[in-house]
C-alpha cells in the first residue's frame, strides 16, 4: 500500500497545481452519439515542469471490516489522514478502472478564501479521482463518492473541474471549497450523448435547469452559499457556478478556454464566434457543449490533443517568437512586460511540460475487460505515441515504471519521448516529419490491429477464461510499450545523426542515409534560416552585418 500511494502521489505531482503550475491539463470529451464507433471520448493532459510520465496500477481487493485506507496529497506526497476501506475495491489502471469508469480534471483556483483554512480536511482532488476509481460502477456513482467523501472528510483543494466518464455517458463537475467550513460546493453536468465538451482550467458550467434532476446534480447549497459569501445575488434559475465561483481575465480566457474552442471549431463551423470571448472581446462565453457537425474518431481526438492553434488567429509557427524554424513552442514564464504593458506566449494544447496524456475510450457494446481501452502516452501530447492499455490489465510495463525527471534512462518511455521531442524543440519544422512518419506508422499500427485482437480477446471471455486473458492483455501491454519505446530510441538517434551541428545529412525516400559511389556519406545540406528571420536581422541591425562595397 505505501508503495502505490508513492507512485499515485508521483503520477499526480503538481499536475494542475494552481500556484505553481497555473494553466495546466486539459479535459476534451466526445458523447457517444457524437463519436463514429458509438464510443465515449475523454481526455486529459497532466501538464506539470516537474511531473514524470509514467502508468500506475492498483489491484482489485477485498478489505476485512476495520481496515483503513491511506490518503496522500497527490500533488506533495503529504500524507493527510486516513478512511475506512470499502469491503472491496476495483482494479484501476491510470485514470480507468474494470468497469470502463475514466475520470480526468483541470485546475482553476477560484477565489482563495475558499481553500481551507482549518487544517482538517483531508480528501484533495487527487485522491478524489483514485478513491472513487477503486470504489465506482458507473460514473454517477463516482460523483456520489467523491462529493460524499469531500462532505464528511472535507476537501483540500482548489477549484477544480473534473471529467468523469463510463461506457454510456459523460459529465463535467465543477467543485471547490468552503474556507473555514467543512466540505466543498459543487455542481454536475450530464454532457448530450451527440455533444462534444471540454475544459482547460477554467470553470464552464454556467446557467442550468436545476428541474432537470436525470441531468443536473449539485451540492444543495450550491446557490444559497455563493450568496451568503456575496458571490451572487441574483434569482436562482439564472445563477452561474463558474462566475460566482471564479473570474474570467484576459490571460485565463485566452489560455484556458481558448484550447476548448480550438477543440470546438475543428468540428462546429459555427464555433470561430467563440473566439471573441476566448480573445476578451466579448462577454458572451463559450457554452459548455456543443453538438458537432460531424462525428468524432478516436484518430481525430488524439489529433485534437496535438493542437497547436492551427488555422487560428493564435497559431504559434508563424509569428516572431516561433523562430526560423517553426517552433510552436514557448519556454515559461507565459507573461512579460514591456514598456509597462503586459504581454502573454500562447498556451495550446500540446505543451512541452506535459507528464503524461491519455484518450480513454469505453464502449457499452464490448464486455467491460474489452470495451475500455485506456490510449495512454507520455510527455508532449504532439509528439507522443498513444499506446493501447485495456482496463482489466494489471501488470505495468517497465517502459512505464516509475521514475523520476532526474534520472534519465534510454529503457524509460518518458525519457524517450523526451528525447525526440527536445531535439525538435530547436529544429521543428526539419525534424517533425521524420517524427511523424514513426509515430504514425506505430499508431496506425497499434488501432488497425484492435478489431482483430479484441476478437481474440472476446473468445477468451466467453471461453471463461479470466486468467488467460488477463495474461493475453498484460502480455500485449508490454510488448506495445517495448516496441514504442524502441522505435523511439532508434528515432531519436537518428535525429541526432541526421542534424547534426546544424547541418542536414542527405536522405532516400525512405530515410536511408545516401552515400557515395565510393561508400562515403555524401555532404550535408545547409537549411539556414527562413527569409522572415534574416530580414529580423537587417532590420534589427543590418549595418553591422552588412558587407562593404
Amino acid at each position: 500500500m505505501k508503495r502505490i500511494s508513492l507512485s499515485l502521489a508521483l503520477l499526480m505531482s503538481v499536475a494542475g497545481m494552481a500556484t505553481t503550475d497555473a494553466l495546466a491539463c486539459t479535459n476534451l470529451i466526445a458523447g457517444r452519439k457524437a463519436t463514429t464507433d458509438g464510443s465515449v471520448f475523454m481526455t486529459y493532459s497532466a501538464d506539470s515542469h516537474n511531473l514524470y510520465g509514467m502508468l500506475t496500477h492498483t489491484p482489485a481487493a477485498k478489505h476485512a471490516p476495520g481496515t483503513m485506507r491511506k490518503v496522500v496529497e497527490w500533488d506533495t506526497s503529504k500524507p493527510l489522514g486516513e478512511i475506512p476501506q470499502p469491503a472491496e475495491t476495483y482494479n484501476v489502471v491510470g485514470n480507468i478502472n474494470e468497469f470502463q469508469v475514466a475520470i480526468g480534471e483541470s485546475t482553476w483556483g477560484g477565489h482563495e478564501e475558499l481553500v481551507d483554512t482549518t487544517g482538517n480536511s483531508i480528501i484533495d482532488y487527487g485522491s478524489l479521482i483514485q478513491i472513487a476509481l477503486e470504489r465506482s460502477k458507473t460514473a454517477r456513482e463516482a460523483i456520489k463518492v467523491m462529493t460524499d467523501l469531500v462532505e464528511k472528510y472535507g476537501y483540500a483543494s482548489s477549484g477544480e473541474s473534473f471529467s468523469i466518464a463510463d461506457k454510456n455517458e459523460v459529465w463535467v463537475m465543477e467543485m471547490i471549497g468552503k474556507g473555514a467550513e467543512k466540505g466543498a460546493v459543487w455542481i454536475a453536468v450530464r454532457i448530450p450523448d451527440d455533444a462534444i465538451s471540454g475544459h482547460a482550467n477554467e470553470p464552464r458550467i454556467r446557467k442550468v435547469n436545476f428541474k432537470d434532476k436525470e441531468n443536473v446534480m449539485h451540492s444543495k447549497d450550491v446557490v444559497s452559499f455563493a450568496k451568503k459569501r456575496g458571490y451572487y445575488q441574483g434569482k436562482d434559475e439564472d445563477f452561474s457556478f463558474a462566475d460566482a465561483y471564479s473570474t474570467h481575465e484576459a490571460g485565463t480566457r485566452r489560455g484556458c478556454d481558448g484550447r476548448v474552442w480550438s477543440y470546438f471549431r475543428r468540428f462546429n463551423k459555427d464555433a470561430d464566434r467563440y473566439y471573441a470571448w476566448c480573445n476578451y472581446d466579448s462577454n458572451e462565453p463559450m457554452p459548455l457543449y456543443i453538438i458537432p457537425d460531424r462525428k468524432v474518431s478516436l484518430e481525430e481526438i488524439q489529433e485534437s490533443m496535438r493542437d497547436h492553434f492551427e488555422g487560428t488567429p493564435f497559431e504559434m509557427t508563424s509569428d516572431v517568437g516561433a523562430g526560423p524554424n517553426h517552433v510552436p513552442y514557448r519556454w515559461r514564464p507565459m507573461e512579460y512586460e514591456v514598456d509597462g504593458n503586459t504581454y502573454t506566449m500562447e498556451r495550446a494544447i500540446a505543451t512541452q511540460q506535459t507528464g503524461w496524456s491519455f484518450v480513454s475510450q469505453t464502449r457499452a457494446d464490448m464486455p467491460d475487460e474489452v470495451g475500455g481501452v485506456l490510449w495512454f502516452g507520455t510527455d508532449d501530447t504532439n509528439t507522443t505515441v498513444y499506446m493501447p492499455f485495456y482496463c482489466c490489465m494489471t501488470e505495468v510495463p517497465a517502459e512505464l515504471a516509475p521514475g523520476d525527471v532526474n534520472t534519465f534512462s534510454f529503457d524509460s518511455n518518458f525519457w524517450m519521448t523526451n528525447w525526440v521531442a527536445n531535439q525538435a524543440y530547436n529544429r521543428y519544422d526539419l525534424m517533425i516529419p521524420d517524427i511523424r512518419k514513426v509515430q504514425g506508422g506505430l499508431e496506425k499500427k497499434f488501432i488497425s490491429s484492435r478489431p482483430e485482437r479484441e476478437k481474440e480477446l472476446m473468445d477468451l471471455i466467453k471461453s471463461g477464461n479470466k486468467e488467460a486473458l488477463v495474461a493475453n492483455v498484460n502480455n500485449e501491454g508490454k510488448a506495445i510499450a517495448k516496441e514504442a519505446t524502441d522505435a523511439y530510441r532508434e528515432l531519436g538517434q537518428y535525429l541526432f545523426v541526421k542534424f547534426m551541428d546544424g547541418n542536414m545529412k542527405k536522405t532516400d525516400a525512405d530515410g536511408n542515409f545516401l552515400k557515395s559511389e565510393y561508400g562515403l556519406p555524401l555532404y550535408p545540406s545547409f537549411p539556414g534560416y527562413d527569409k522572415k528571420y534574416y530580414e529580423n536581422i537587417v532590420k534589427e541591425n543590418g549595418e553591422h552585418f552588412k558587407l562593404k562595397k
